[in-house]
């Protein structure tokens, strides 16, 4: 029979030393000594570098070291960032424009690396970057999302990074010319910077011959094989850390230039090294998320079924080809193209194209929230284009219950839901009857009120395998090892929660262990709602090995037959006895007749199939036309995760996935002028939501247990983000619909509510 968590409401462990001051972040954890670093970046957005004169930083107070582009070449250092690359629709591998730790020959944004000072303290490191000279011949700036314009690469002639495309165009022209109705739409999905509480840092070091990087990341392994990679040295003489990590958000997934820089330094010099970005910094040189234009187009038949759906992109890709941004954008965008509807025929079109600013990539939800995004926007305008109402209409079009496991167009396979279920359930929770009631009133104190409707799914995405290590200590703690990493999700809460749950060992005694490379034999790391999924069924998986071998370990201990032994989630039992053993009883005893095998396990499991979490979200606004401020009023959440494994961390994961979500419709929006300067460099520029921002939220579980894994999961990470989006942005559009508005993309910021209430007269 199959084990299950008790789906408590456990209460964060971690918390107690996060808000008393005593968490372990990467500047708390830097060795005695440490050399500062600090980043020299273009001020210019393009040009050919014709001179640059670092010789009065090296000679001034305190430092040690500074690296540029052509003291890595004689390091023997090629320095060239990885990037995933798609295969374009000529069949031909996108081209492969070099990204350099620090700039060779040209700039390309304003914010790129060009060298880095290393020095005593961060006051001579930052005195050093001032006496740096550098000289550009400029080139025009690109900063529109299309093509053509000056290249910024030799390899895209036309600022093309890739032509990307998936399904069969000739069946969506073929759906097209049968339809009664061909409907498209143009969405834009603005471009946000993440902004984690804890801006990006590491520390370097060389410890006993071995290079060892702390970085506050989303894994250690993928990092630890660029850096063998890019330094060509045996992965057996690196070790990288993560420590405590505020907030990554899917930021922190990939490599950036400071972590190999601080690596170098320190095998240059042979002492530890620091960095750590402030915010303006971090606002140029993050990752930035989202920015694409999509024309959606749908075609329906006479009873308004939905039998085509294309999307045609333009994704602005920034200077580069970020890490994963190539994938985010096609492939992982076409897994939940369809969305929660029965769409037989499917087009989808990505042109990525490079401009002048910071590289775009994953950021909380990565390709699921845009294609919702659009989806959903799409679903409502159609409605509003057919008259007919955007509730009935999605019910109409919702894959049948009876038809899992399900297909979709883009070759996907759902294994369960039951999206009926999810919107009758969110119907009764938003009090949609009583709507009409709540419009008059906010009309009776001359404000516009909208309700938005999403319904949305997503694909649980990242490596299917992961492994989990149990040690039992003299002690009587146990060390749970985990090859995921926690940047807030609550994991060392609900690993151990999960572990008690299935073994019956104190939770206070369990110590979750993660990010060490040198404890862990192997792990994907934390992205794509994967963490609790996949580790806690590597931890399921290596339940099961550990009972067994303990059952059969007393078996002959007492003499008994092993079936005779069993162990009922808390205790081992020996059939026709009275002996009764805890786990902890059991690894006692295993050690003292030296049977320390069964003292340190190992596991590893894979999951068979995706699983896809799924939902409706209602947001209800409030705007003033005479002003354009918008306020989320109200906010209902109904999400089918499959079991919960800790309900109160799943409602604060979706919590903060709809602030985010939230915050880009309303007020988060990057800005550049047209010479490629970023005008949103701090929070005096760049608005964030705060507390007022947000309504309070109504929560609320359907269980339809996912058939991809033995805990019947679903995931609950992004979910937030990617239902908030839509849901919010069309209950702008409804309330602003009554004043003429046809067309409402984010941000809603007074200035443009009300001037797109103007523009409709």
């Amino acid at each position: 029979m199959e084990k299950f968590g008790k789906s408590q409401s456990v209460e964060r462990r971690e918390d107690d030393r996060f808000l008393t001051g005593l968490g372990q972040y990467v500047d708390d954890t830097t060795p005695e000594g440490a050399l500062h670093g600090y980043v020299f970046r273009s001020p210019y957005a393009h040009g050919v570098i014709t001179s640059l004169d670092v010789e009065a930083a090296q000679e001034a107070e305190g430092v040690h070291l500074v690296l540029t582009a052509d003291v890595l070449d004689q390091a023997g250092v090629a320095g060239k960032m990885e990037a995933s690359l798609l295969e374009n629709q000529d069949g031909k591998t996108a081209p492969n424009t070099d990204r350099f730790l620090l700039a060779k020959d040209k700039v390309r944004f304003v914010g790129e690396p060009v060298a880095m000072v290393f020095a005593e303290s961060l006051a001579q490191a930052r005195a050093a970057v001032e006496m740096i000279w550098l000289e550009i011949d400029d080139l025009p700036v690109h900063m529109e999302v299309g093509t053509g314009g000056t290249p910024l690469h030799d390899l895209a002639p036309d600022n093309v990074a890739f032509d990307w495309a998936m399904g069969d165009l000739a069946e969506m022209e073929a759906a097209k010319s049968e339809a009664a109705h061909v409907l498209s739409f143009e969405i834009a999905d603005n471009r946000i910077i993440c902004n984690s509480m804890e801006p990006r840092g590491c520390w370097a070091n060389m410890e006993e011959g071995r290079l060892h990087l702390c970085v506050n990341g989303q894994g250690v392994w993928a990092q630890k094989e660029q850096l063998a990679n890019m330094f060509d040295l045996p992965a057996s003489e690196i070790r990288v850390t993560n420590p405590d990590v505020g907030g990554g958000f899917g930021m922190k997934a990939m490599s950036y230039p400071e972590y190999f820089l601080a690596a170098q330094a320190t095998r240059m010099l042979g002492r530890p090294v620091r960095w750590m970005s402030d915010r303006s910094e971090a606002m140029l040189s993050d990752n930035a998320g989202r920015d694409l234009t999509s024309t959606a187009t749908m075609a329906l038949n006479a009873d308004l079924k939905i039998i085509g759906y294309q999307v045609q992109t333009l994704a602005n890709m920034g200077a580069y080809s970020g890490q994963f941004a190539q994938p985010i954008q096609t492939q992982l965008f076409s897994k939940v193209l369809t969305g929660l509807y029965d769409i037989s025929v499917a087009h989808l079109q990505v042109t990525g194209v490079y401009t002048n600013t910071t590289q775009v990539d994953a950021y909380r939800g990565a390709g699921r929230p845009e294609a919702i995004y659009v989806l959903e926007r799409a679903m409502d305008y159609a409605a509003r284009a057919l008259n007919v109402d955007p509730w009935d209409f999605r019910r109409l079009n919702f894959i049948p219950a009876e038809s899992f496991p399900y297909k979709t167009a883009s070759k996907v396979r759902y294994d369960v839901g039951d999206f009926h279920q999810v919107l009758d359930r969110v119907v009764e929770k938003c009090e949609l009857a009583s709507f009409v009631e709540r419009r008059a009133e906010s009309a009776a104190k001359g404000l516009l009120r909208g309700m938005g409707l999403c319904c949305y799914i997503e694909s649980i995405l990242g490596n299917p395998t992961e492994t989990s290590r149990v040690v039992f200590n003299e002690d009587g703690t146990v060390d749970l090892f985990v090859g995921t990493q926690s940047n807030g999700q609550g994991h060392e809460t609900v690993y151990a929660q999960y572990l008690a749950d299935q073994t019956g060992l104190p939770v206070e005694m369990i110590h979750v262990i993660q990010g060490d490379s040198d404890k862990i034999p192997t792990g994907g790391g934390t992205g794509g709602s994967r963490s609790a999924t996949v580790q806690n069924t590597a931890t399921l998986a290596l339940v099961s090995t550990i009972t067994q071998r303990y059952a059969a370990f007393l078996a002959r201990h007492y003499n008994a037959d092993s079936p005779s032994v069993s162990f009922d989630d808390e205790v081992f039992r020996i059939a026709g006895s009275n002996v009764v053993f805890s786990l902890m009883d059991a690894a006692d005893l295993a050690r003292a007749e030296g049977e320390l095998d069964l003292l340190d396990m190992t596991q590893s499991a894979t999951l068979d199939d995706l699983s896809f979490p799924n939902g409706a979200h209602v947001a209800e606004v409030e705007i003033d036309p005479e002003t354009g401020q918008s306020n989320v009023v109200r906010y209902v959440i109904v999400d089918d995760f499959g079991y919960l494994l800790n309900p109160m961390l799943v409602e604060g994961q979706v919590h903060g996935g709809v602030v985010q979500g939230l915050g880009q419709a309303m007020i988060e929006h990057v800005v550049y002028d047209e010479n490629g300067q970023l005008l949103t460099a701090s929070f005096m520029d760049y608005g964030m939501p705060r507390a007022g921002d947000v309504p309070m939220f109504e929560f609320n579980s359907v269980v339809v247990p996912s058939t991809a894994n033995p805990i019947g999961m679903k995931g609950c990470g992004e979910a937030g983000t990617i239902g908030s989006m839509a849901a919010v942005s069309n209950a702008v559009m409804d309330a602003l619909a009554e004043r003429g508005v046809t067309r409402a993309d984010m941000p809603f910021t007074p200035q443009r509510v009300w001037s797109m209430l103007q523009e409709a007269g």
